[in-house]
């Protein structure tokens, strides 16, 4: 295991139970848990995004502060959901936050998940064309902003300019060299993961995948690892690809962590989503020696470089912040990390 990071999904309810209880807590507190983690020496702060949800929405503003309040660390999603984005002014706003934090921008994006409203991204003036599908439009925006992200020119410029041209088409600006090879692409299925690696995209596998053998999640997930491994060897890349996955783990240290997280056992679970069956991936909550002993035996962890601990932010950022340490000084040596 080369990195280990957080994943917020940065929920937020007035409930008085809640440390989060507006968009605002949410989006300073989540600033403040990426400089925590970074002074704690984790790898990567990274957040996901719902729309028409009290959850993390907007994630460049987020980034872009992150970025200029830390130094180190990695900072991305987990995942943007393409259907709702417009790939030329996304180039933009995504340049602009890797500028920012110097090329630390990890942008997970993928055809998203099913969201609060019915058809959200009809809302935000998107539209599949006749005879595709919403995920075909997802993948459609994508290979936009793969190719706009490669920083060639592409659009005619007016003769007679505001401001004087460079010489030749323009491109976007401003534009950050490497960030094309820091996309990431969300799948859920093998077939998804093989696409990813075709179009050079590093691969994000979450906590929940499509059951595709009846297999425990672990297994299937490392199966869609190795997929992922073969289909980017066979497509020639020049460099090696980047694996992550998110699991739920908590290192039961005190009284308090044993109350929040150590009351139950955890499984695999199957339901389903966007009328496909799905299999979720089981928590982890146990003792140090024996959380590594868990840990070591699930098959995707081993075969990723990089694992997301996904964090319950509404619990407030110290809390978050001893949950991240715990892991990072009692569970992650054994692991290989460092």
């Amino acid at each position: 295991m080369k990195k280990i990071g957080f994943l917020s999904f940065g929920h937020w309810s007035p409930s008085p139970q809640s440390q989060t209880r507006s968009a605002r807590d949410t989006l300073l507190q989540s600033i403040d848990l990426a400089v925590a983690a970074e002074e704690l020496g984790a790898d990567g702060a990274y957040f996901r995004v719902h729309h028409f949800a009290r959850q993390l929405a907007s994630p460049f503003p987020l980034l872009a502060a992150v970025g200029a309040k830390t130094s180190r660390i990695e900072i991305g999603t987990a995942v943007i959901d393409m259907r709702y984005e417009n790939p030329l002014y996304m180039a933009e706003d995504a340049g602009a936050a890797d500028l920012i934090s110097g090329g630390r921008l990890q942008l997970g994006i993928s055809r998203g998940s099913p969201e609060q409203v019915i058809d959200g991204w009809r809302y935000f003036g998107y539209t599949p064309e006749e005879g595709q599908s919403d995920a075909d439009m997802a993948r459609q925006h994508t290979e936009v902003l793969l190719n706009v992200l490669k920083g060639e020119g592409f659009a005619e410029p007016n003769p007679r300019p505001m401001f004087p041209n460079p010489p030749g088409l323009l491109r976007l600006e401003p534009h950050s060299e490497g960030l094309r090879e820091r996309i990431w692409w969300g799948s859920a299925s093998n077939a998804t993961a093989v696409w990813a690696a075709q179009q050079g995209m590093n691969l994000q596998s979450s906590t929940l995948k499509e059951d595709e053998t009846g297999e425990p999640f672990h297994v299937q997930q490392a199966r869609q690892i190795r997929r992922y491994r073969e289909a980017w060897k066979g497509a020639g890349h020049a460099r090696e690809p980047r694996v992550s996955v998110s699991r739920s783990i908590f290192a039961l240290v005190n009284d308090r962590d044993r109350a929040y997280f150590g009351l139950g056992k955890d499984g695999d679970q199957i339901g389903i989503i966007d009328n496909m069956r799905a299999i979720f991936g089981r928590s982890y909550a146990a003792e140090p020696d024996r959380l590594v002993e868990e840990l070591k035996a699930d098959e995707a962890i081993a075969e990723a470089d990089t694992l997301l601990l996904t964090v319950p932010n509404q619990l407030g950022v110290e809390y978050n912040a001893h949950v991240i340490e715990a892991i990072l000084k009692h569970v992650a040596p054994a692991m290989g990390w460092r």
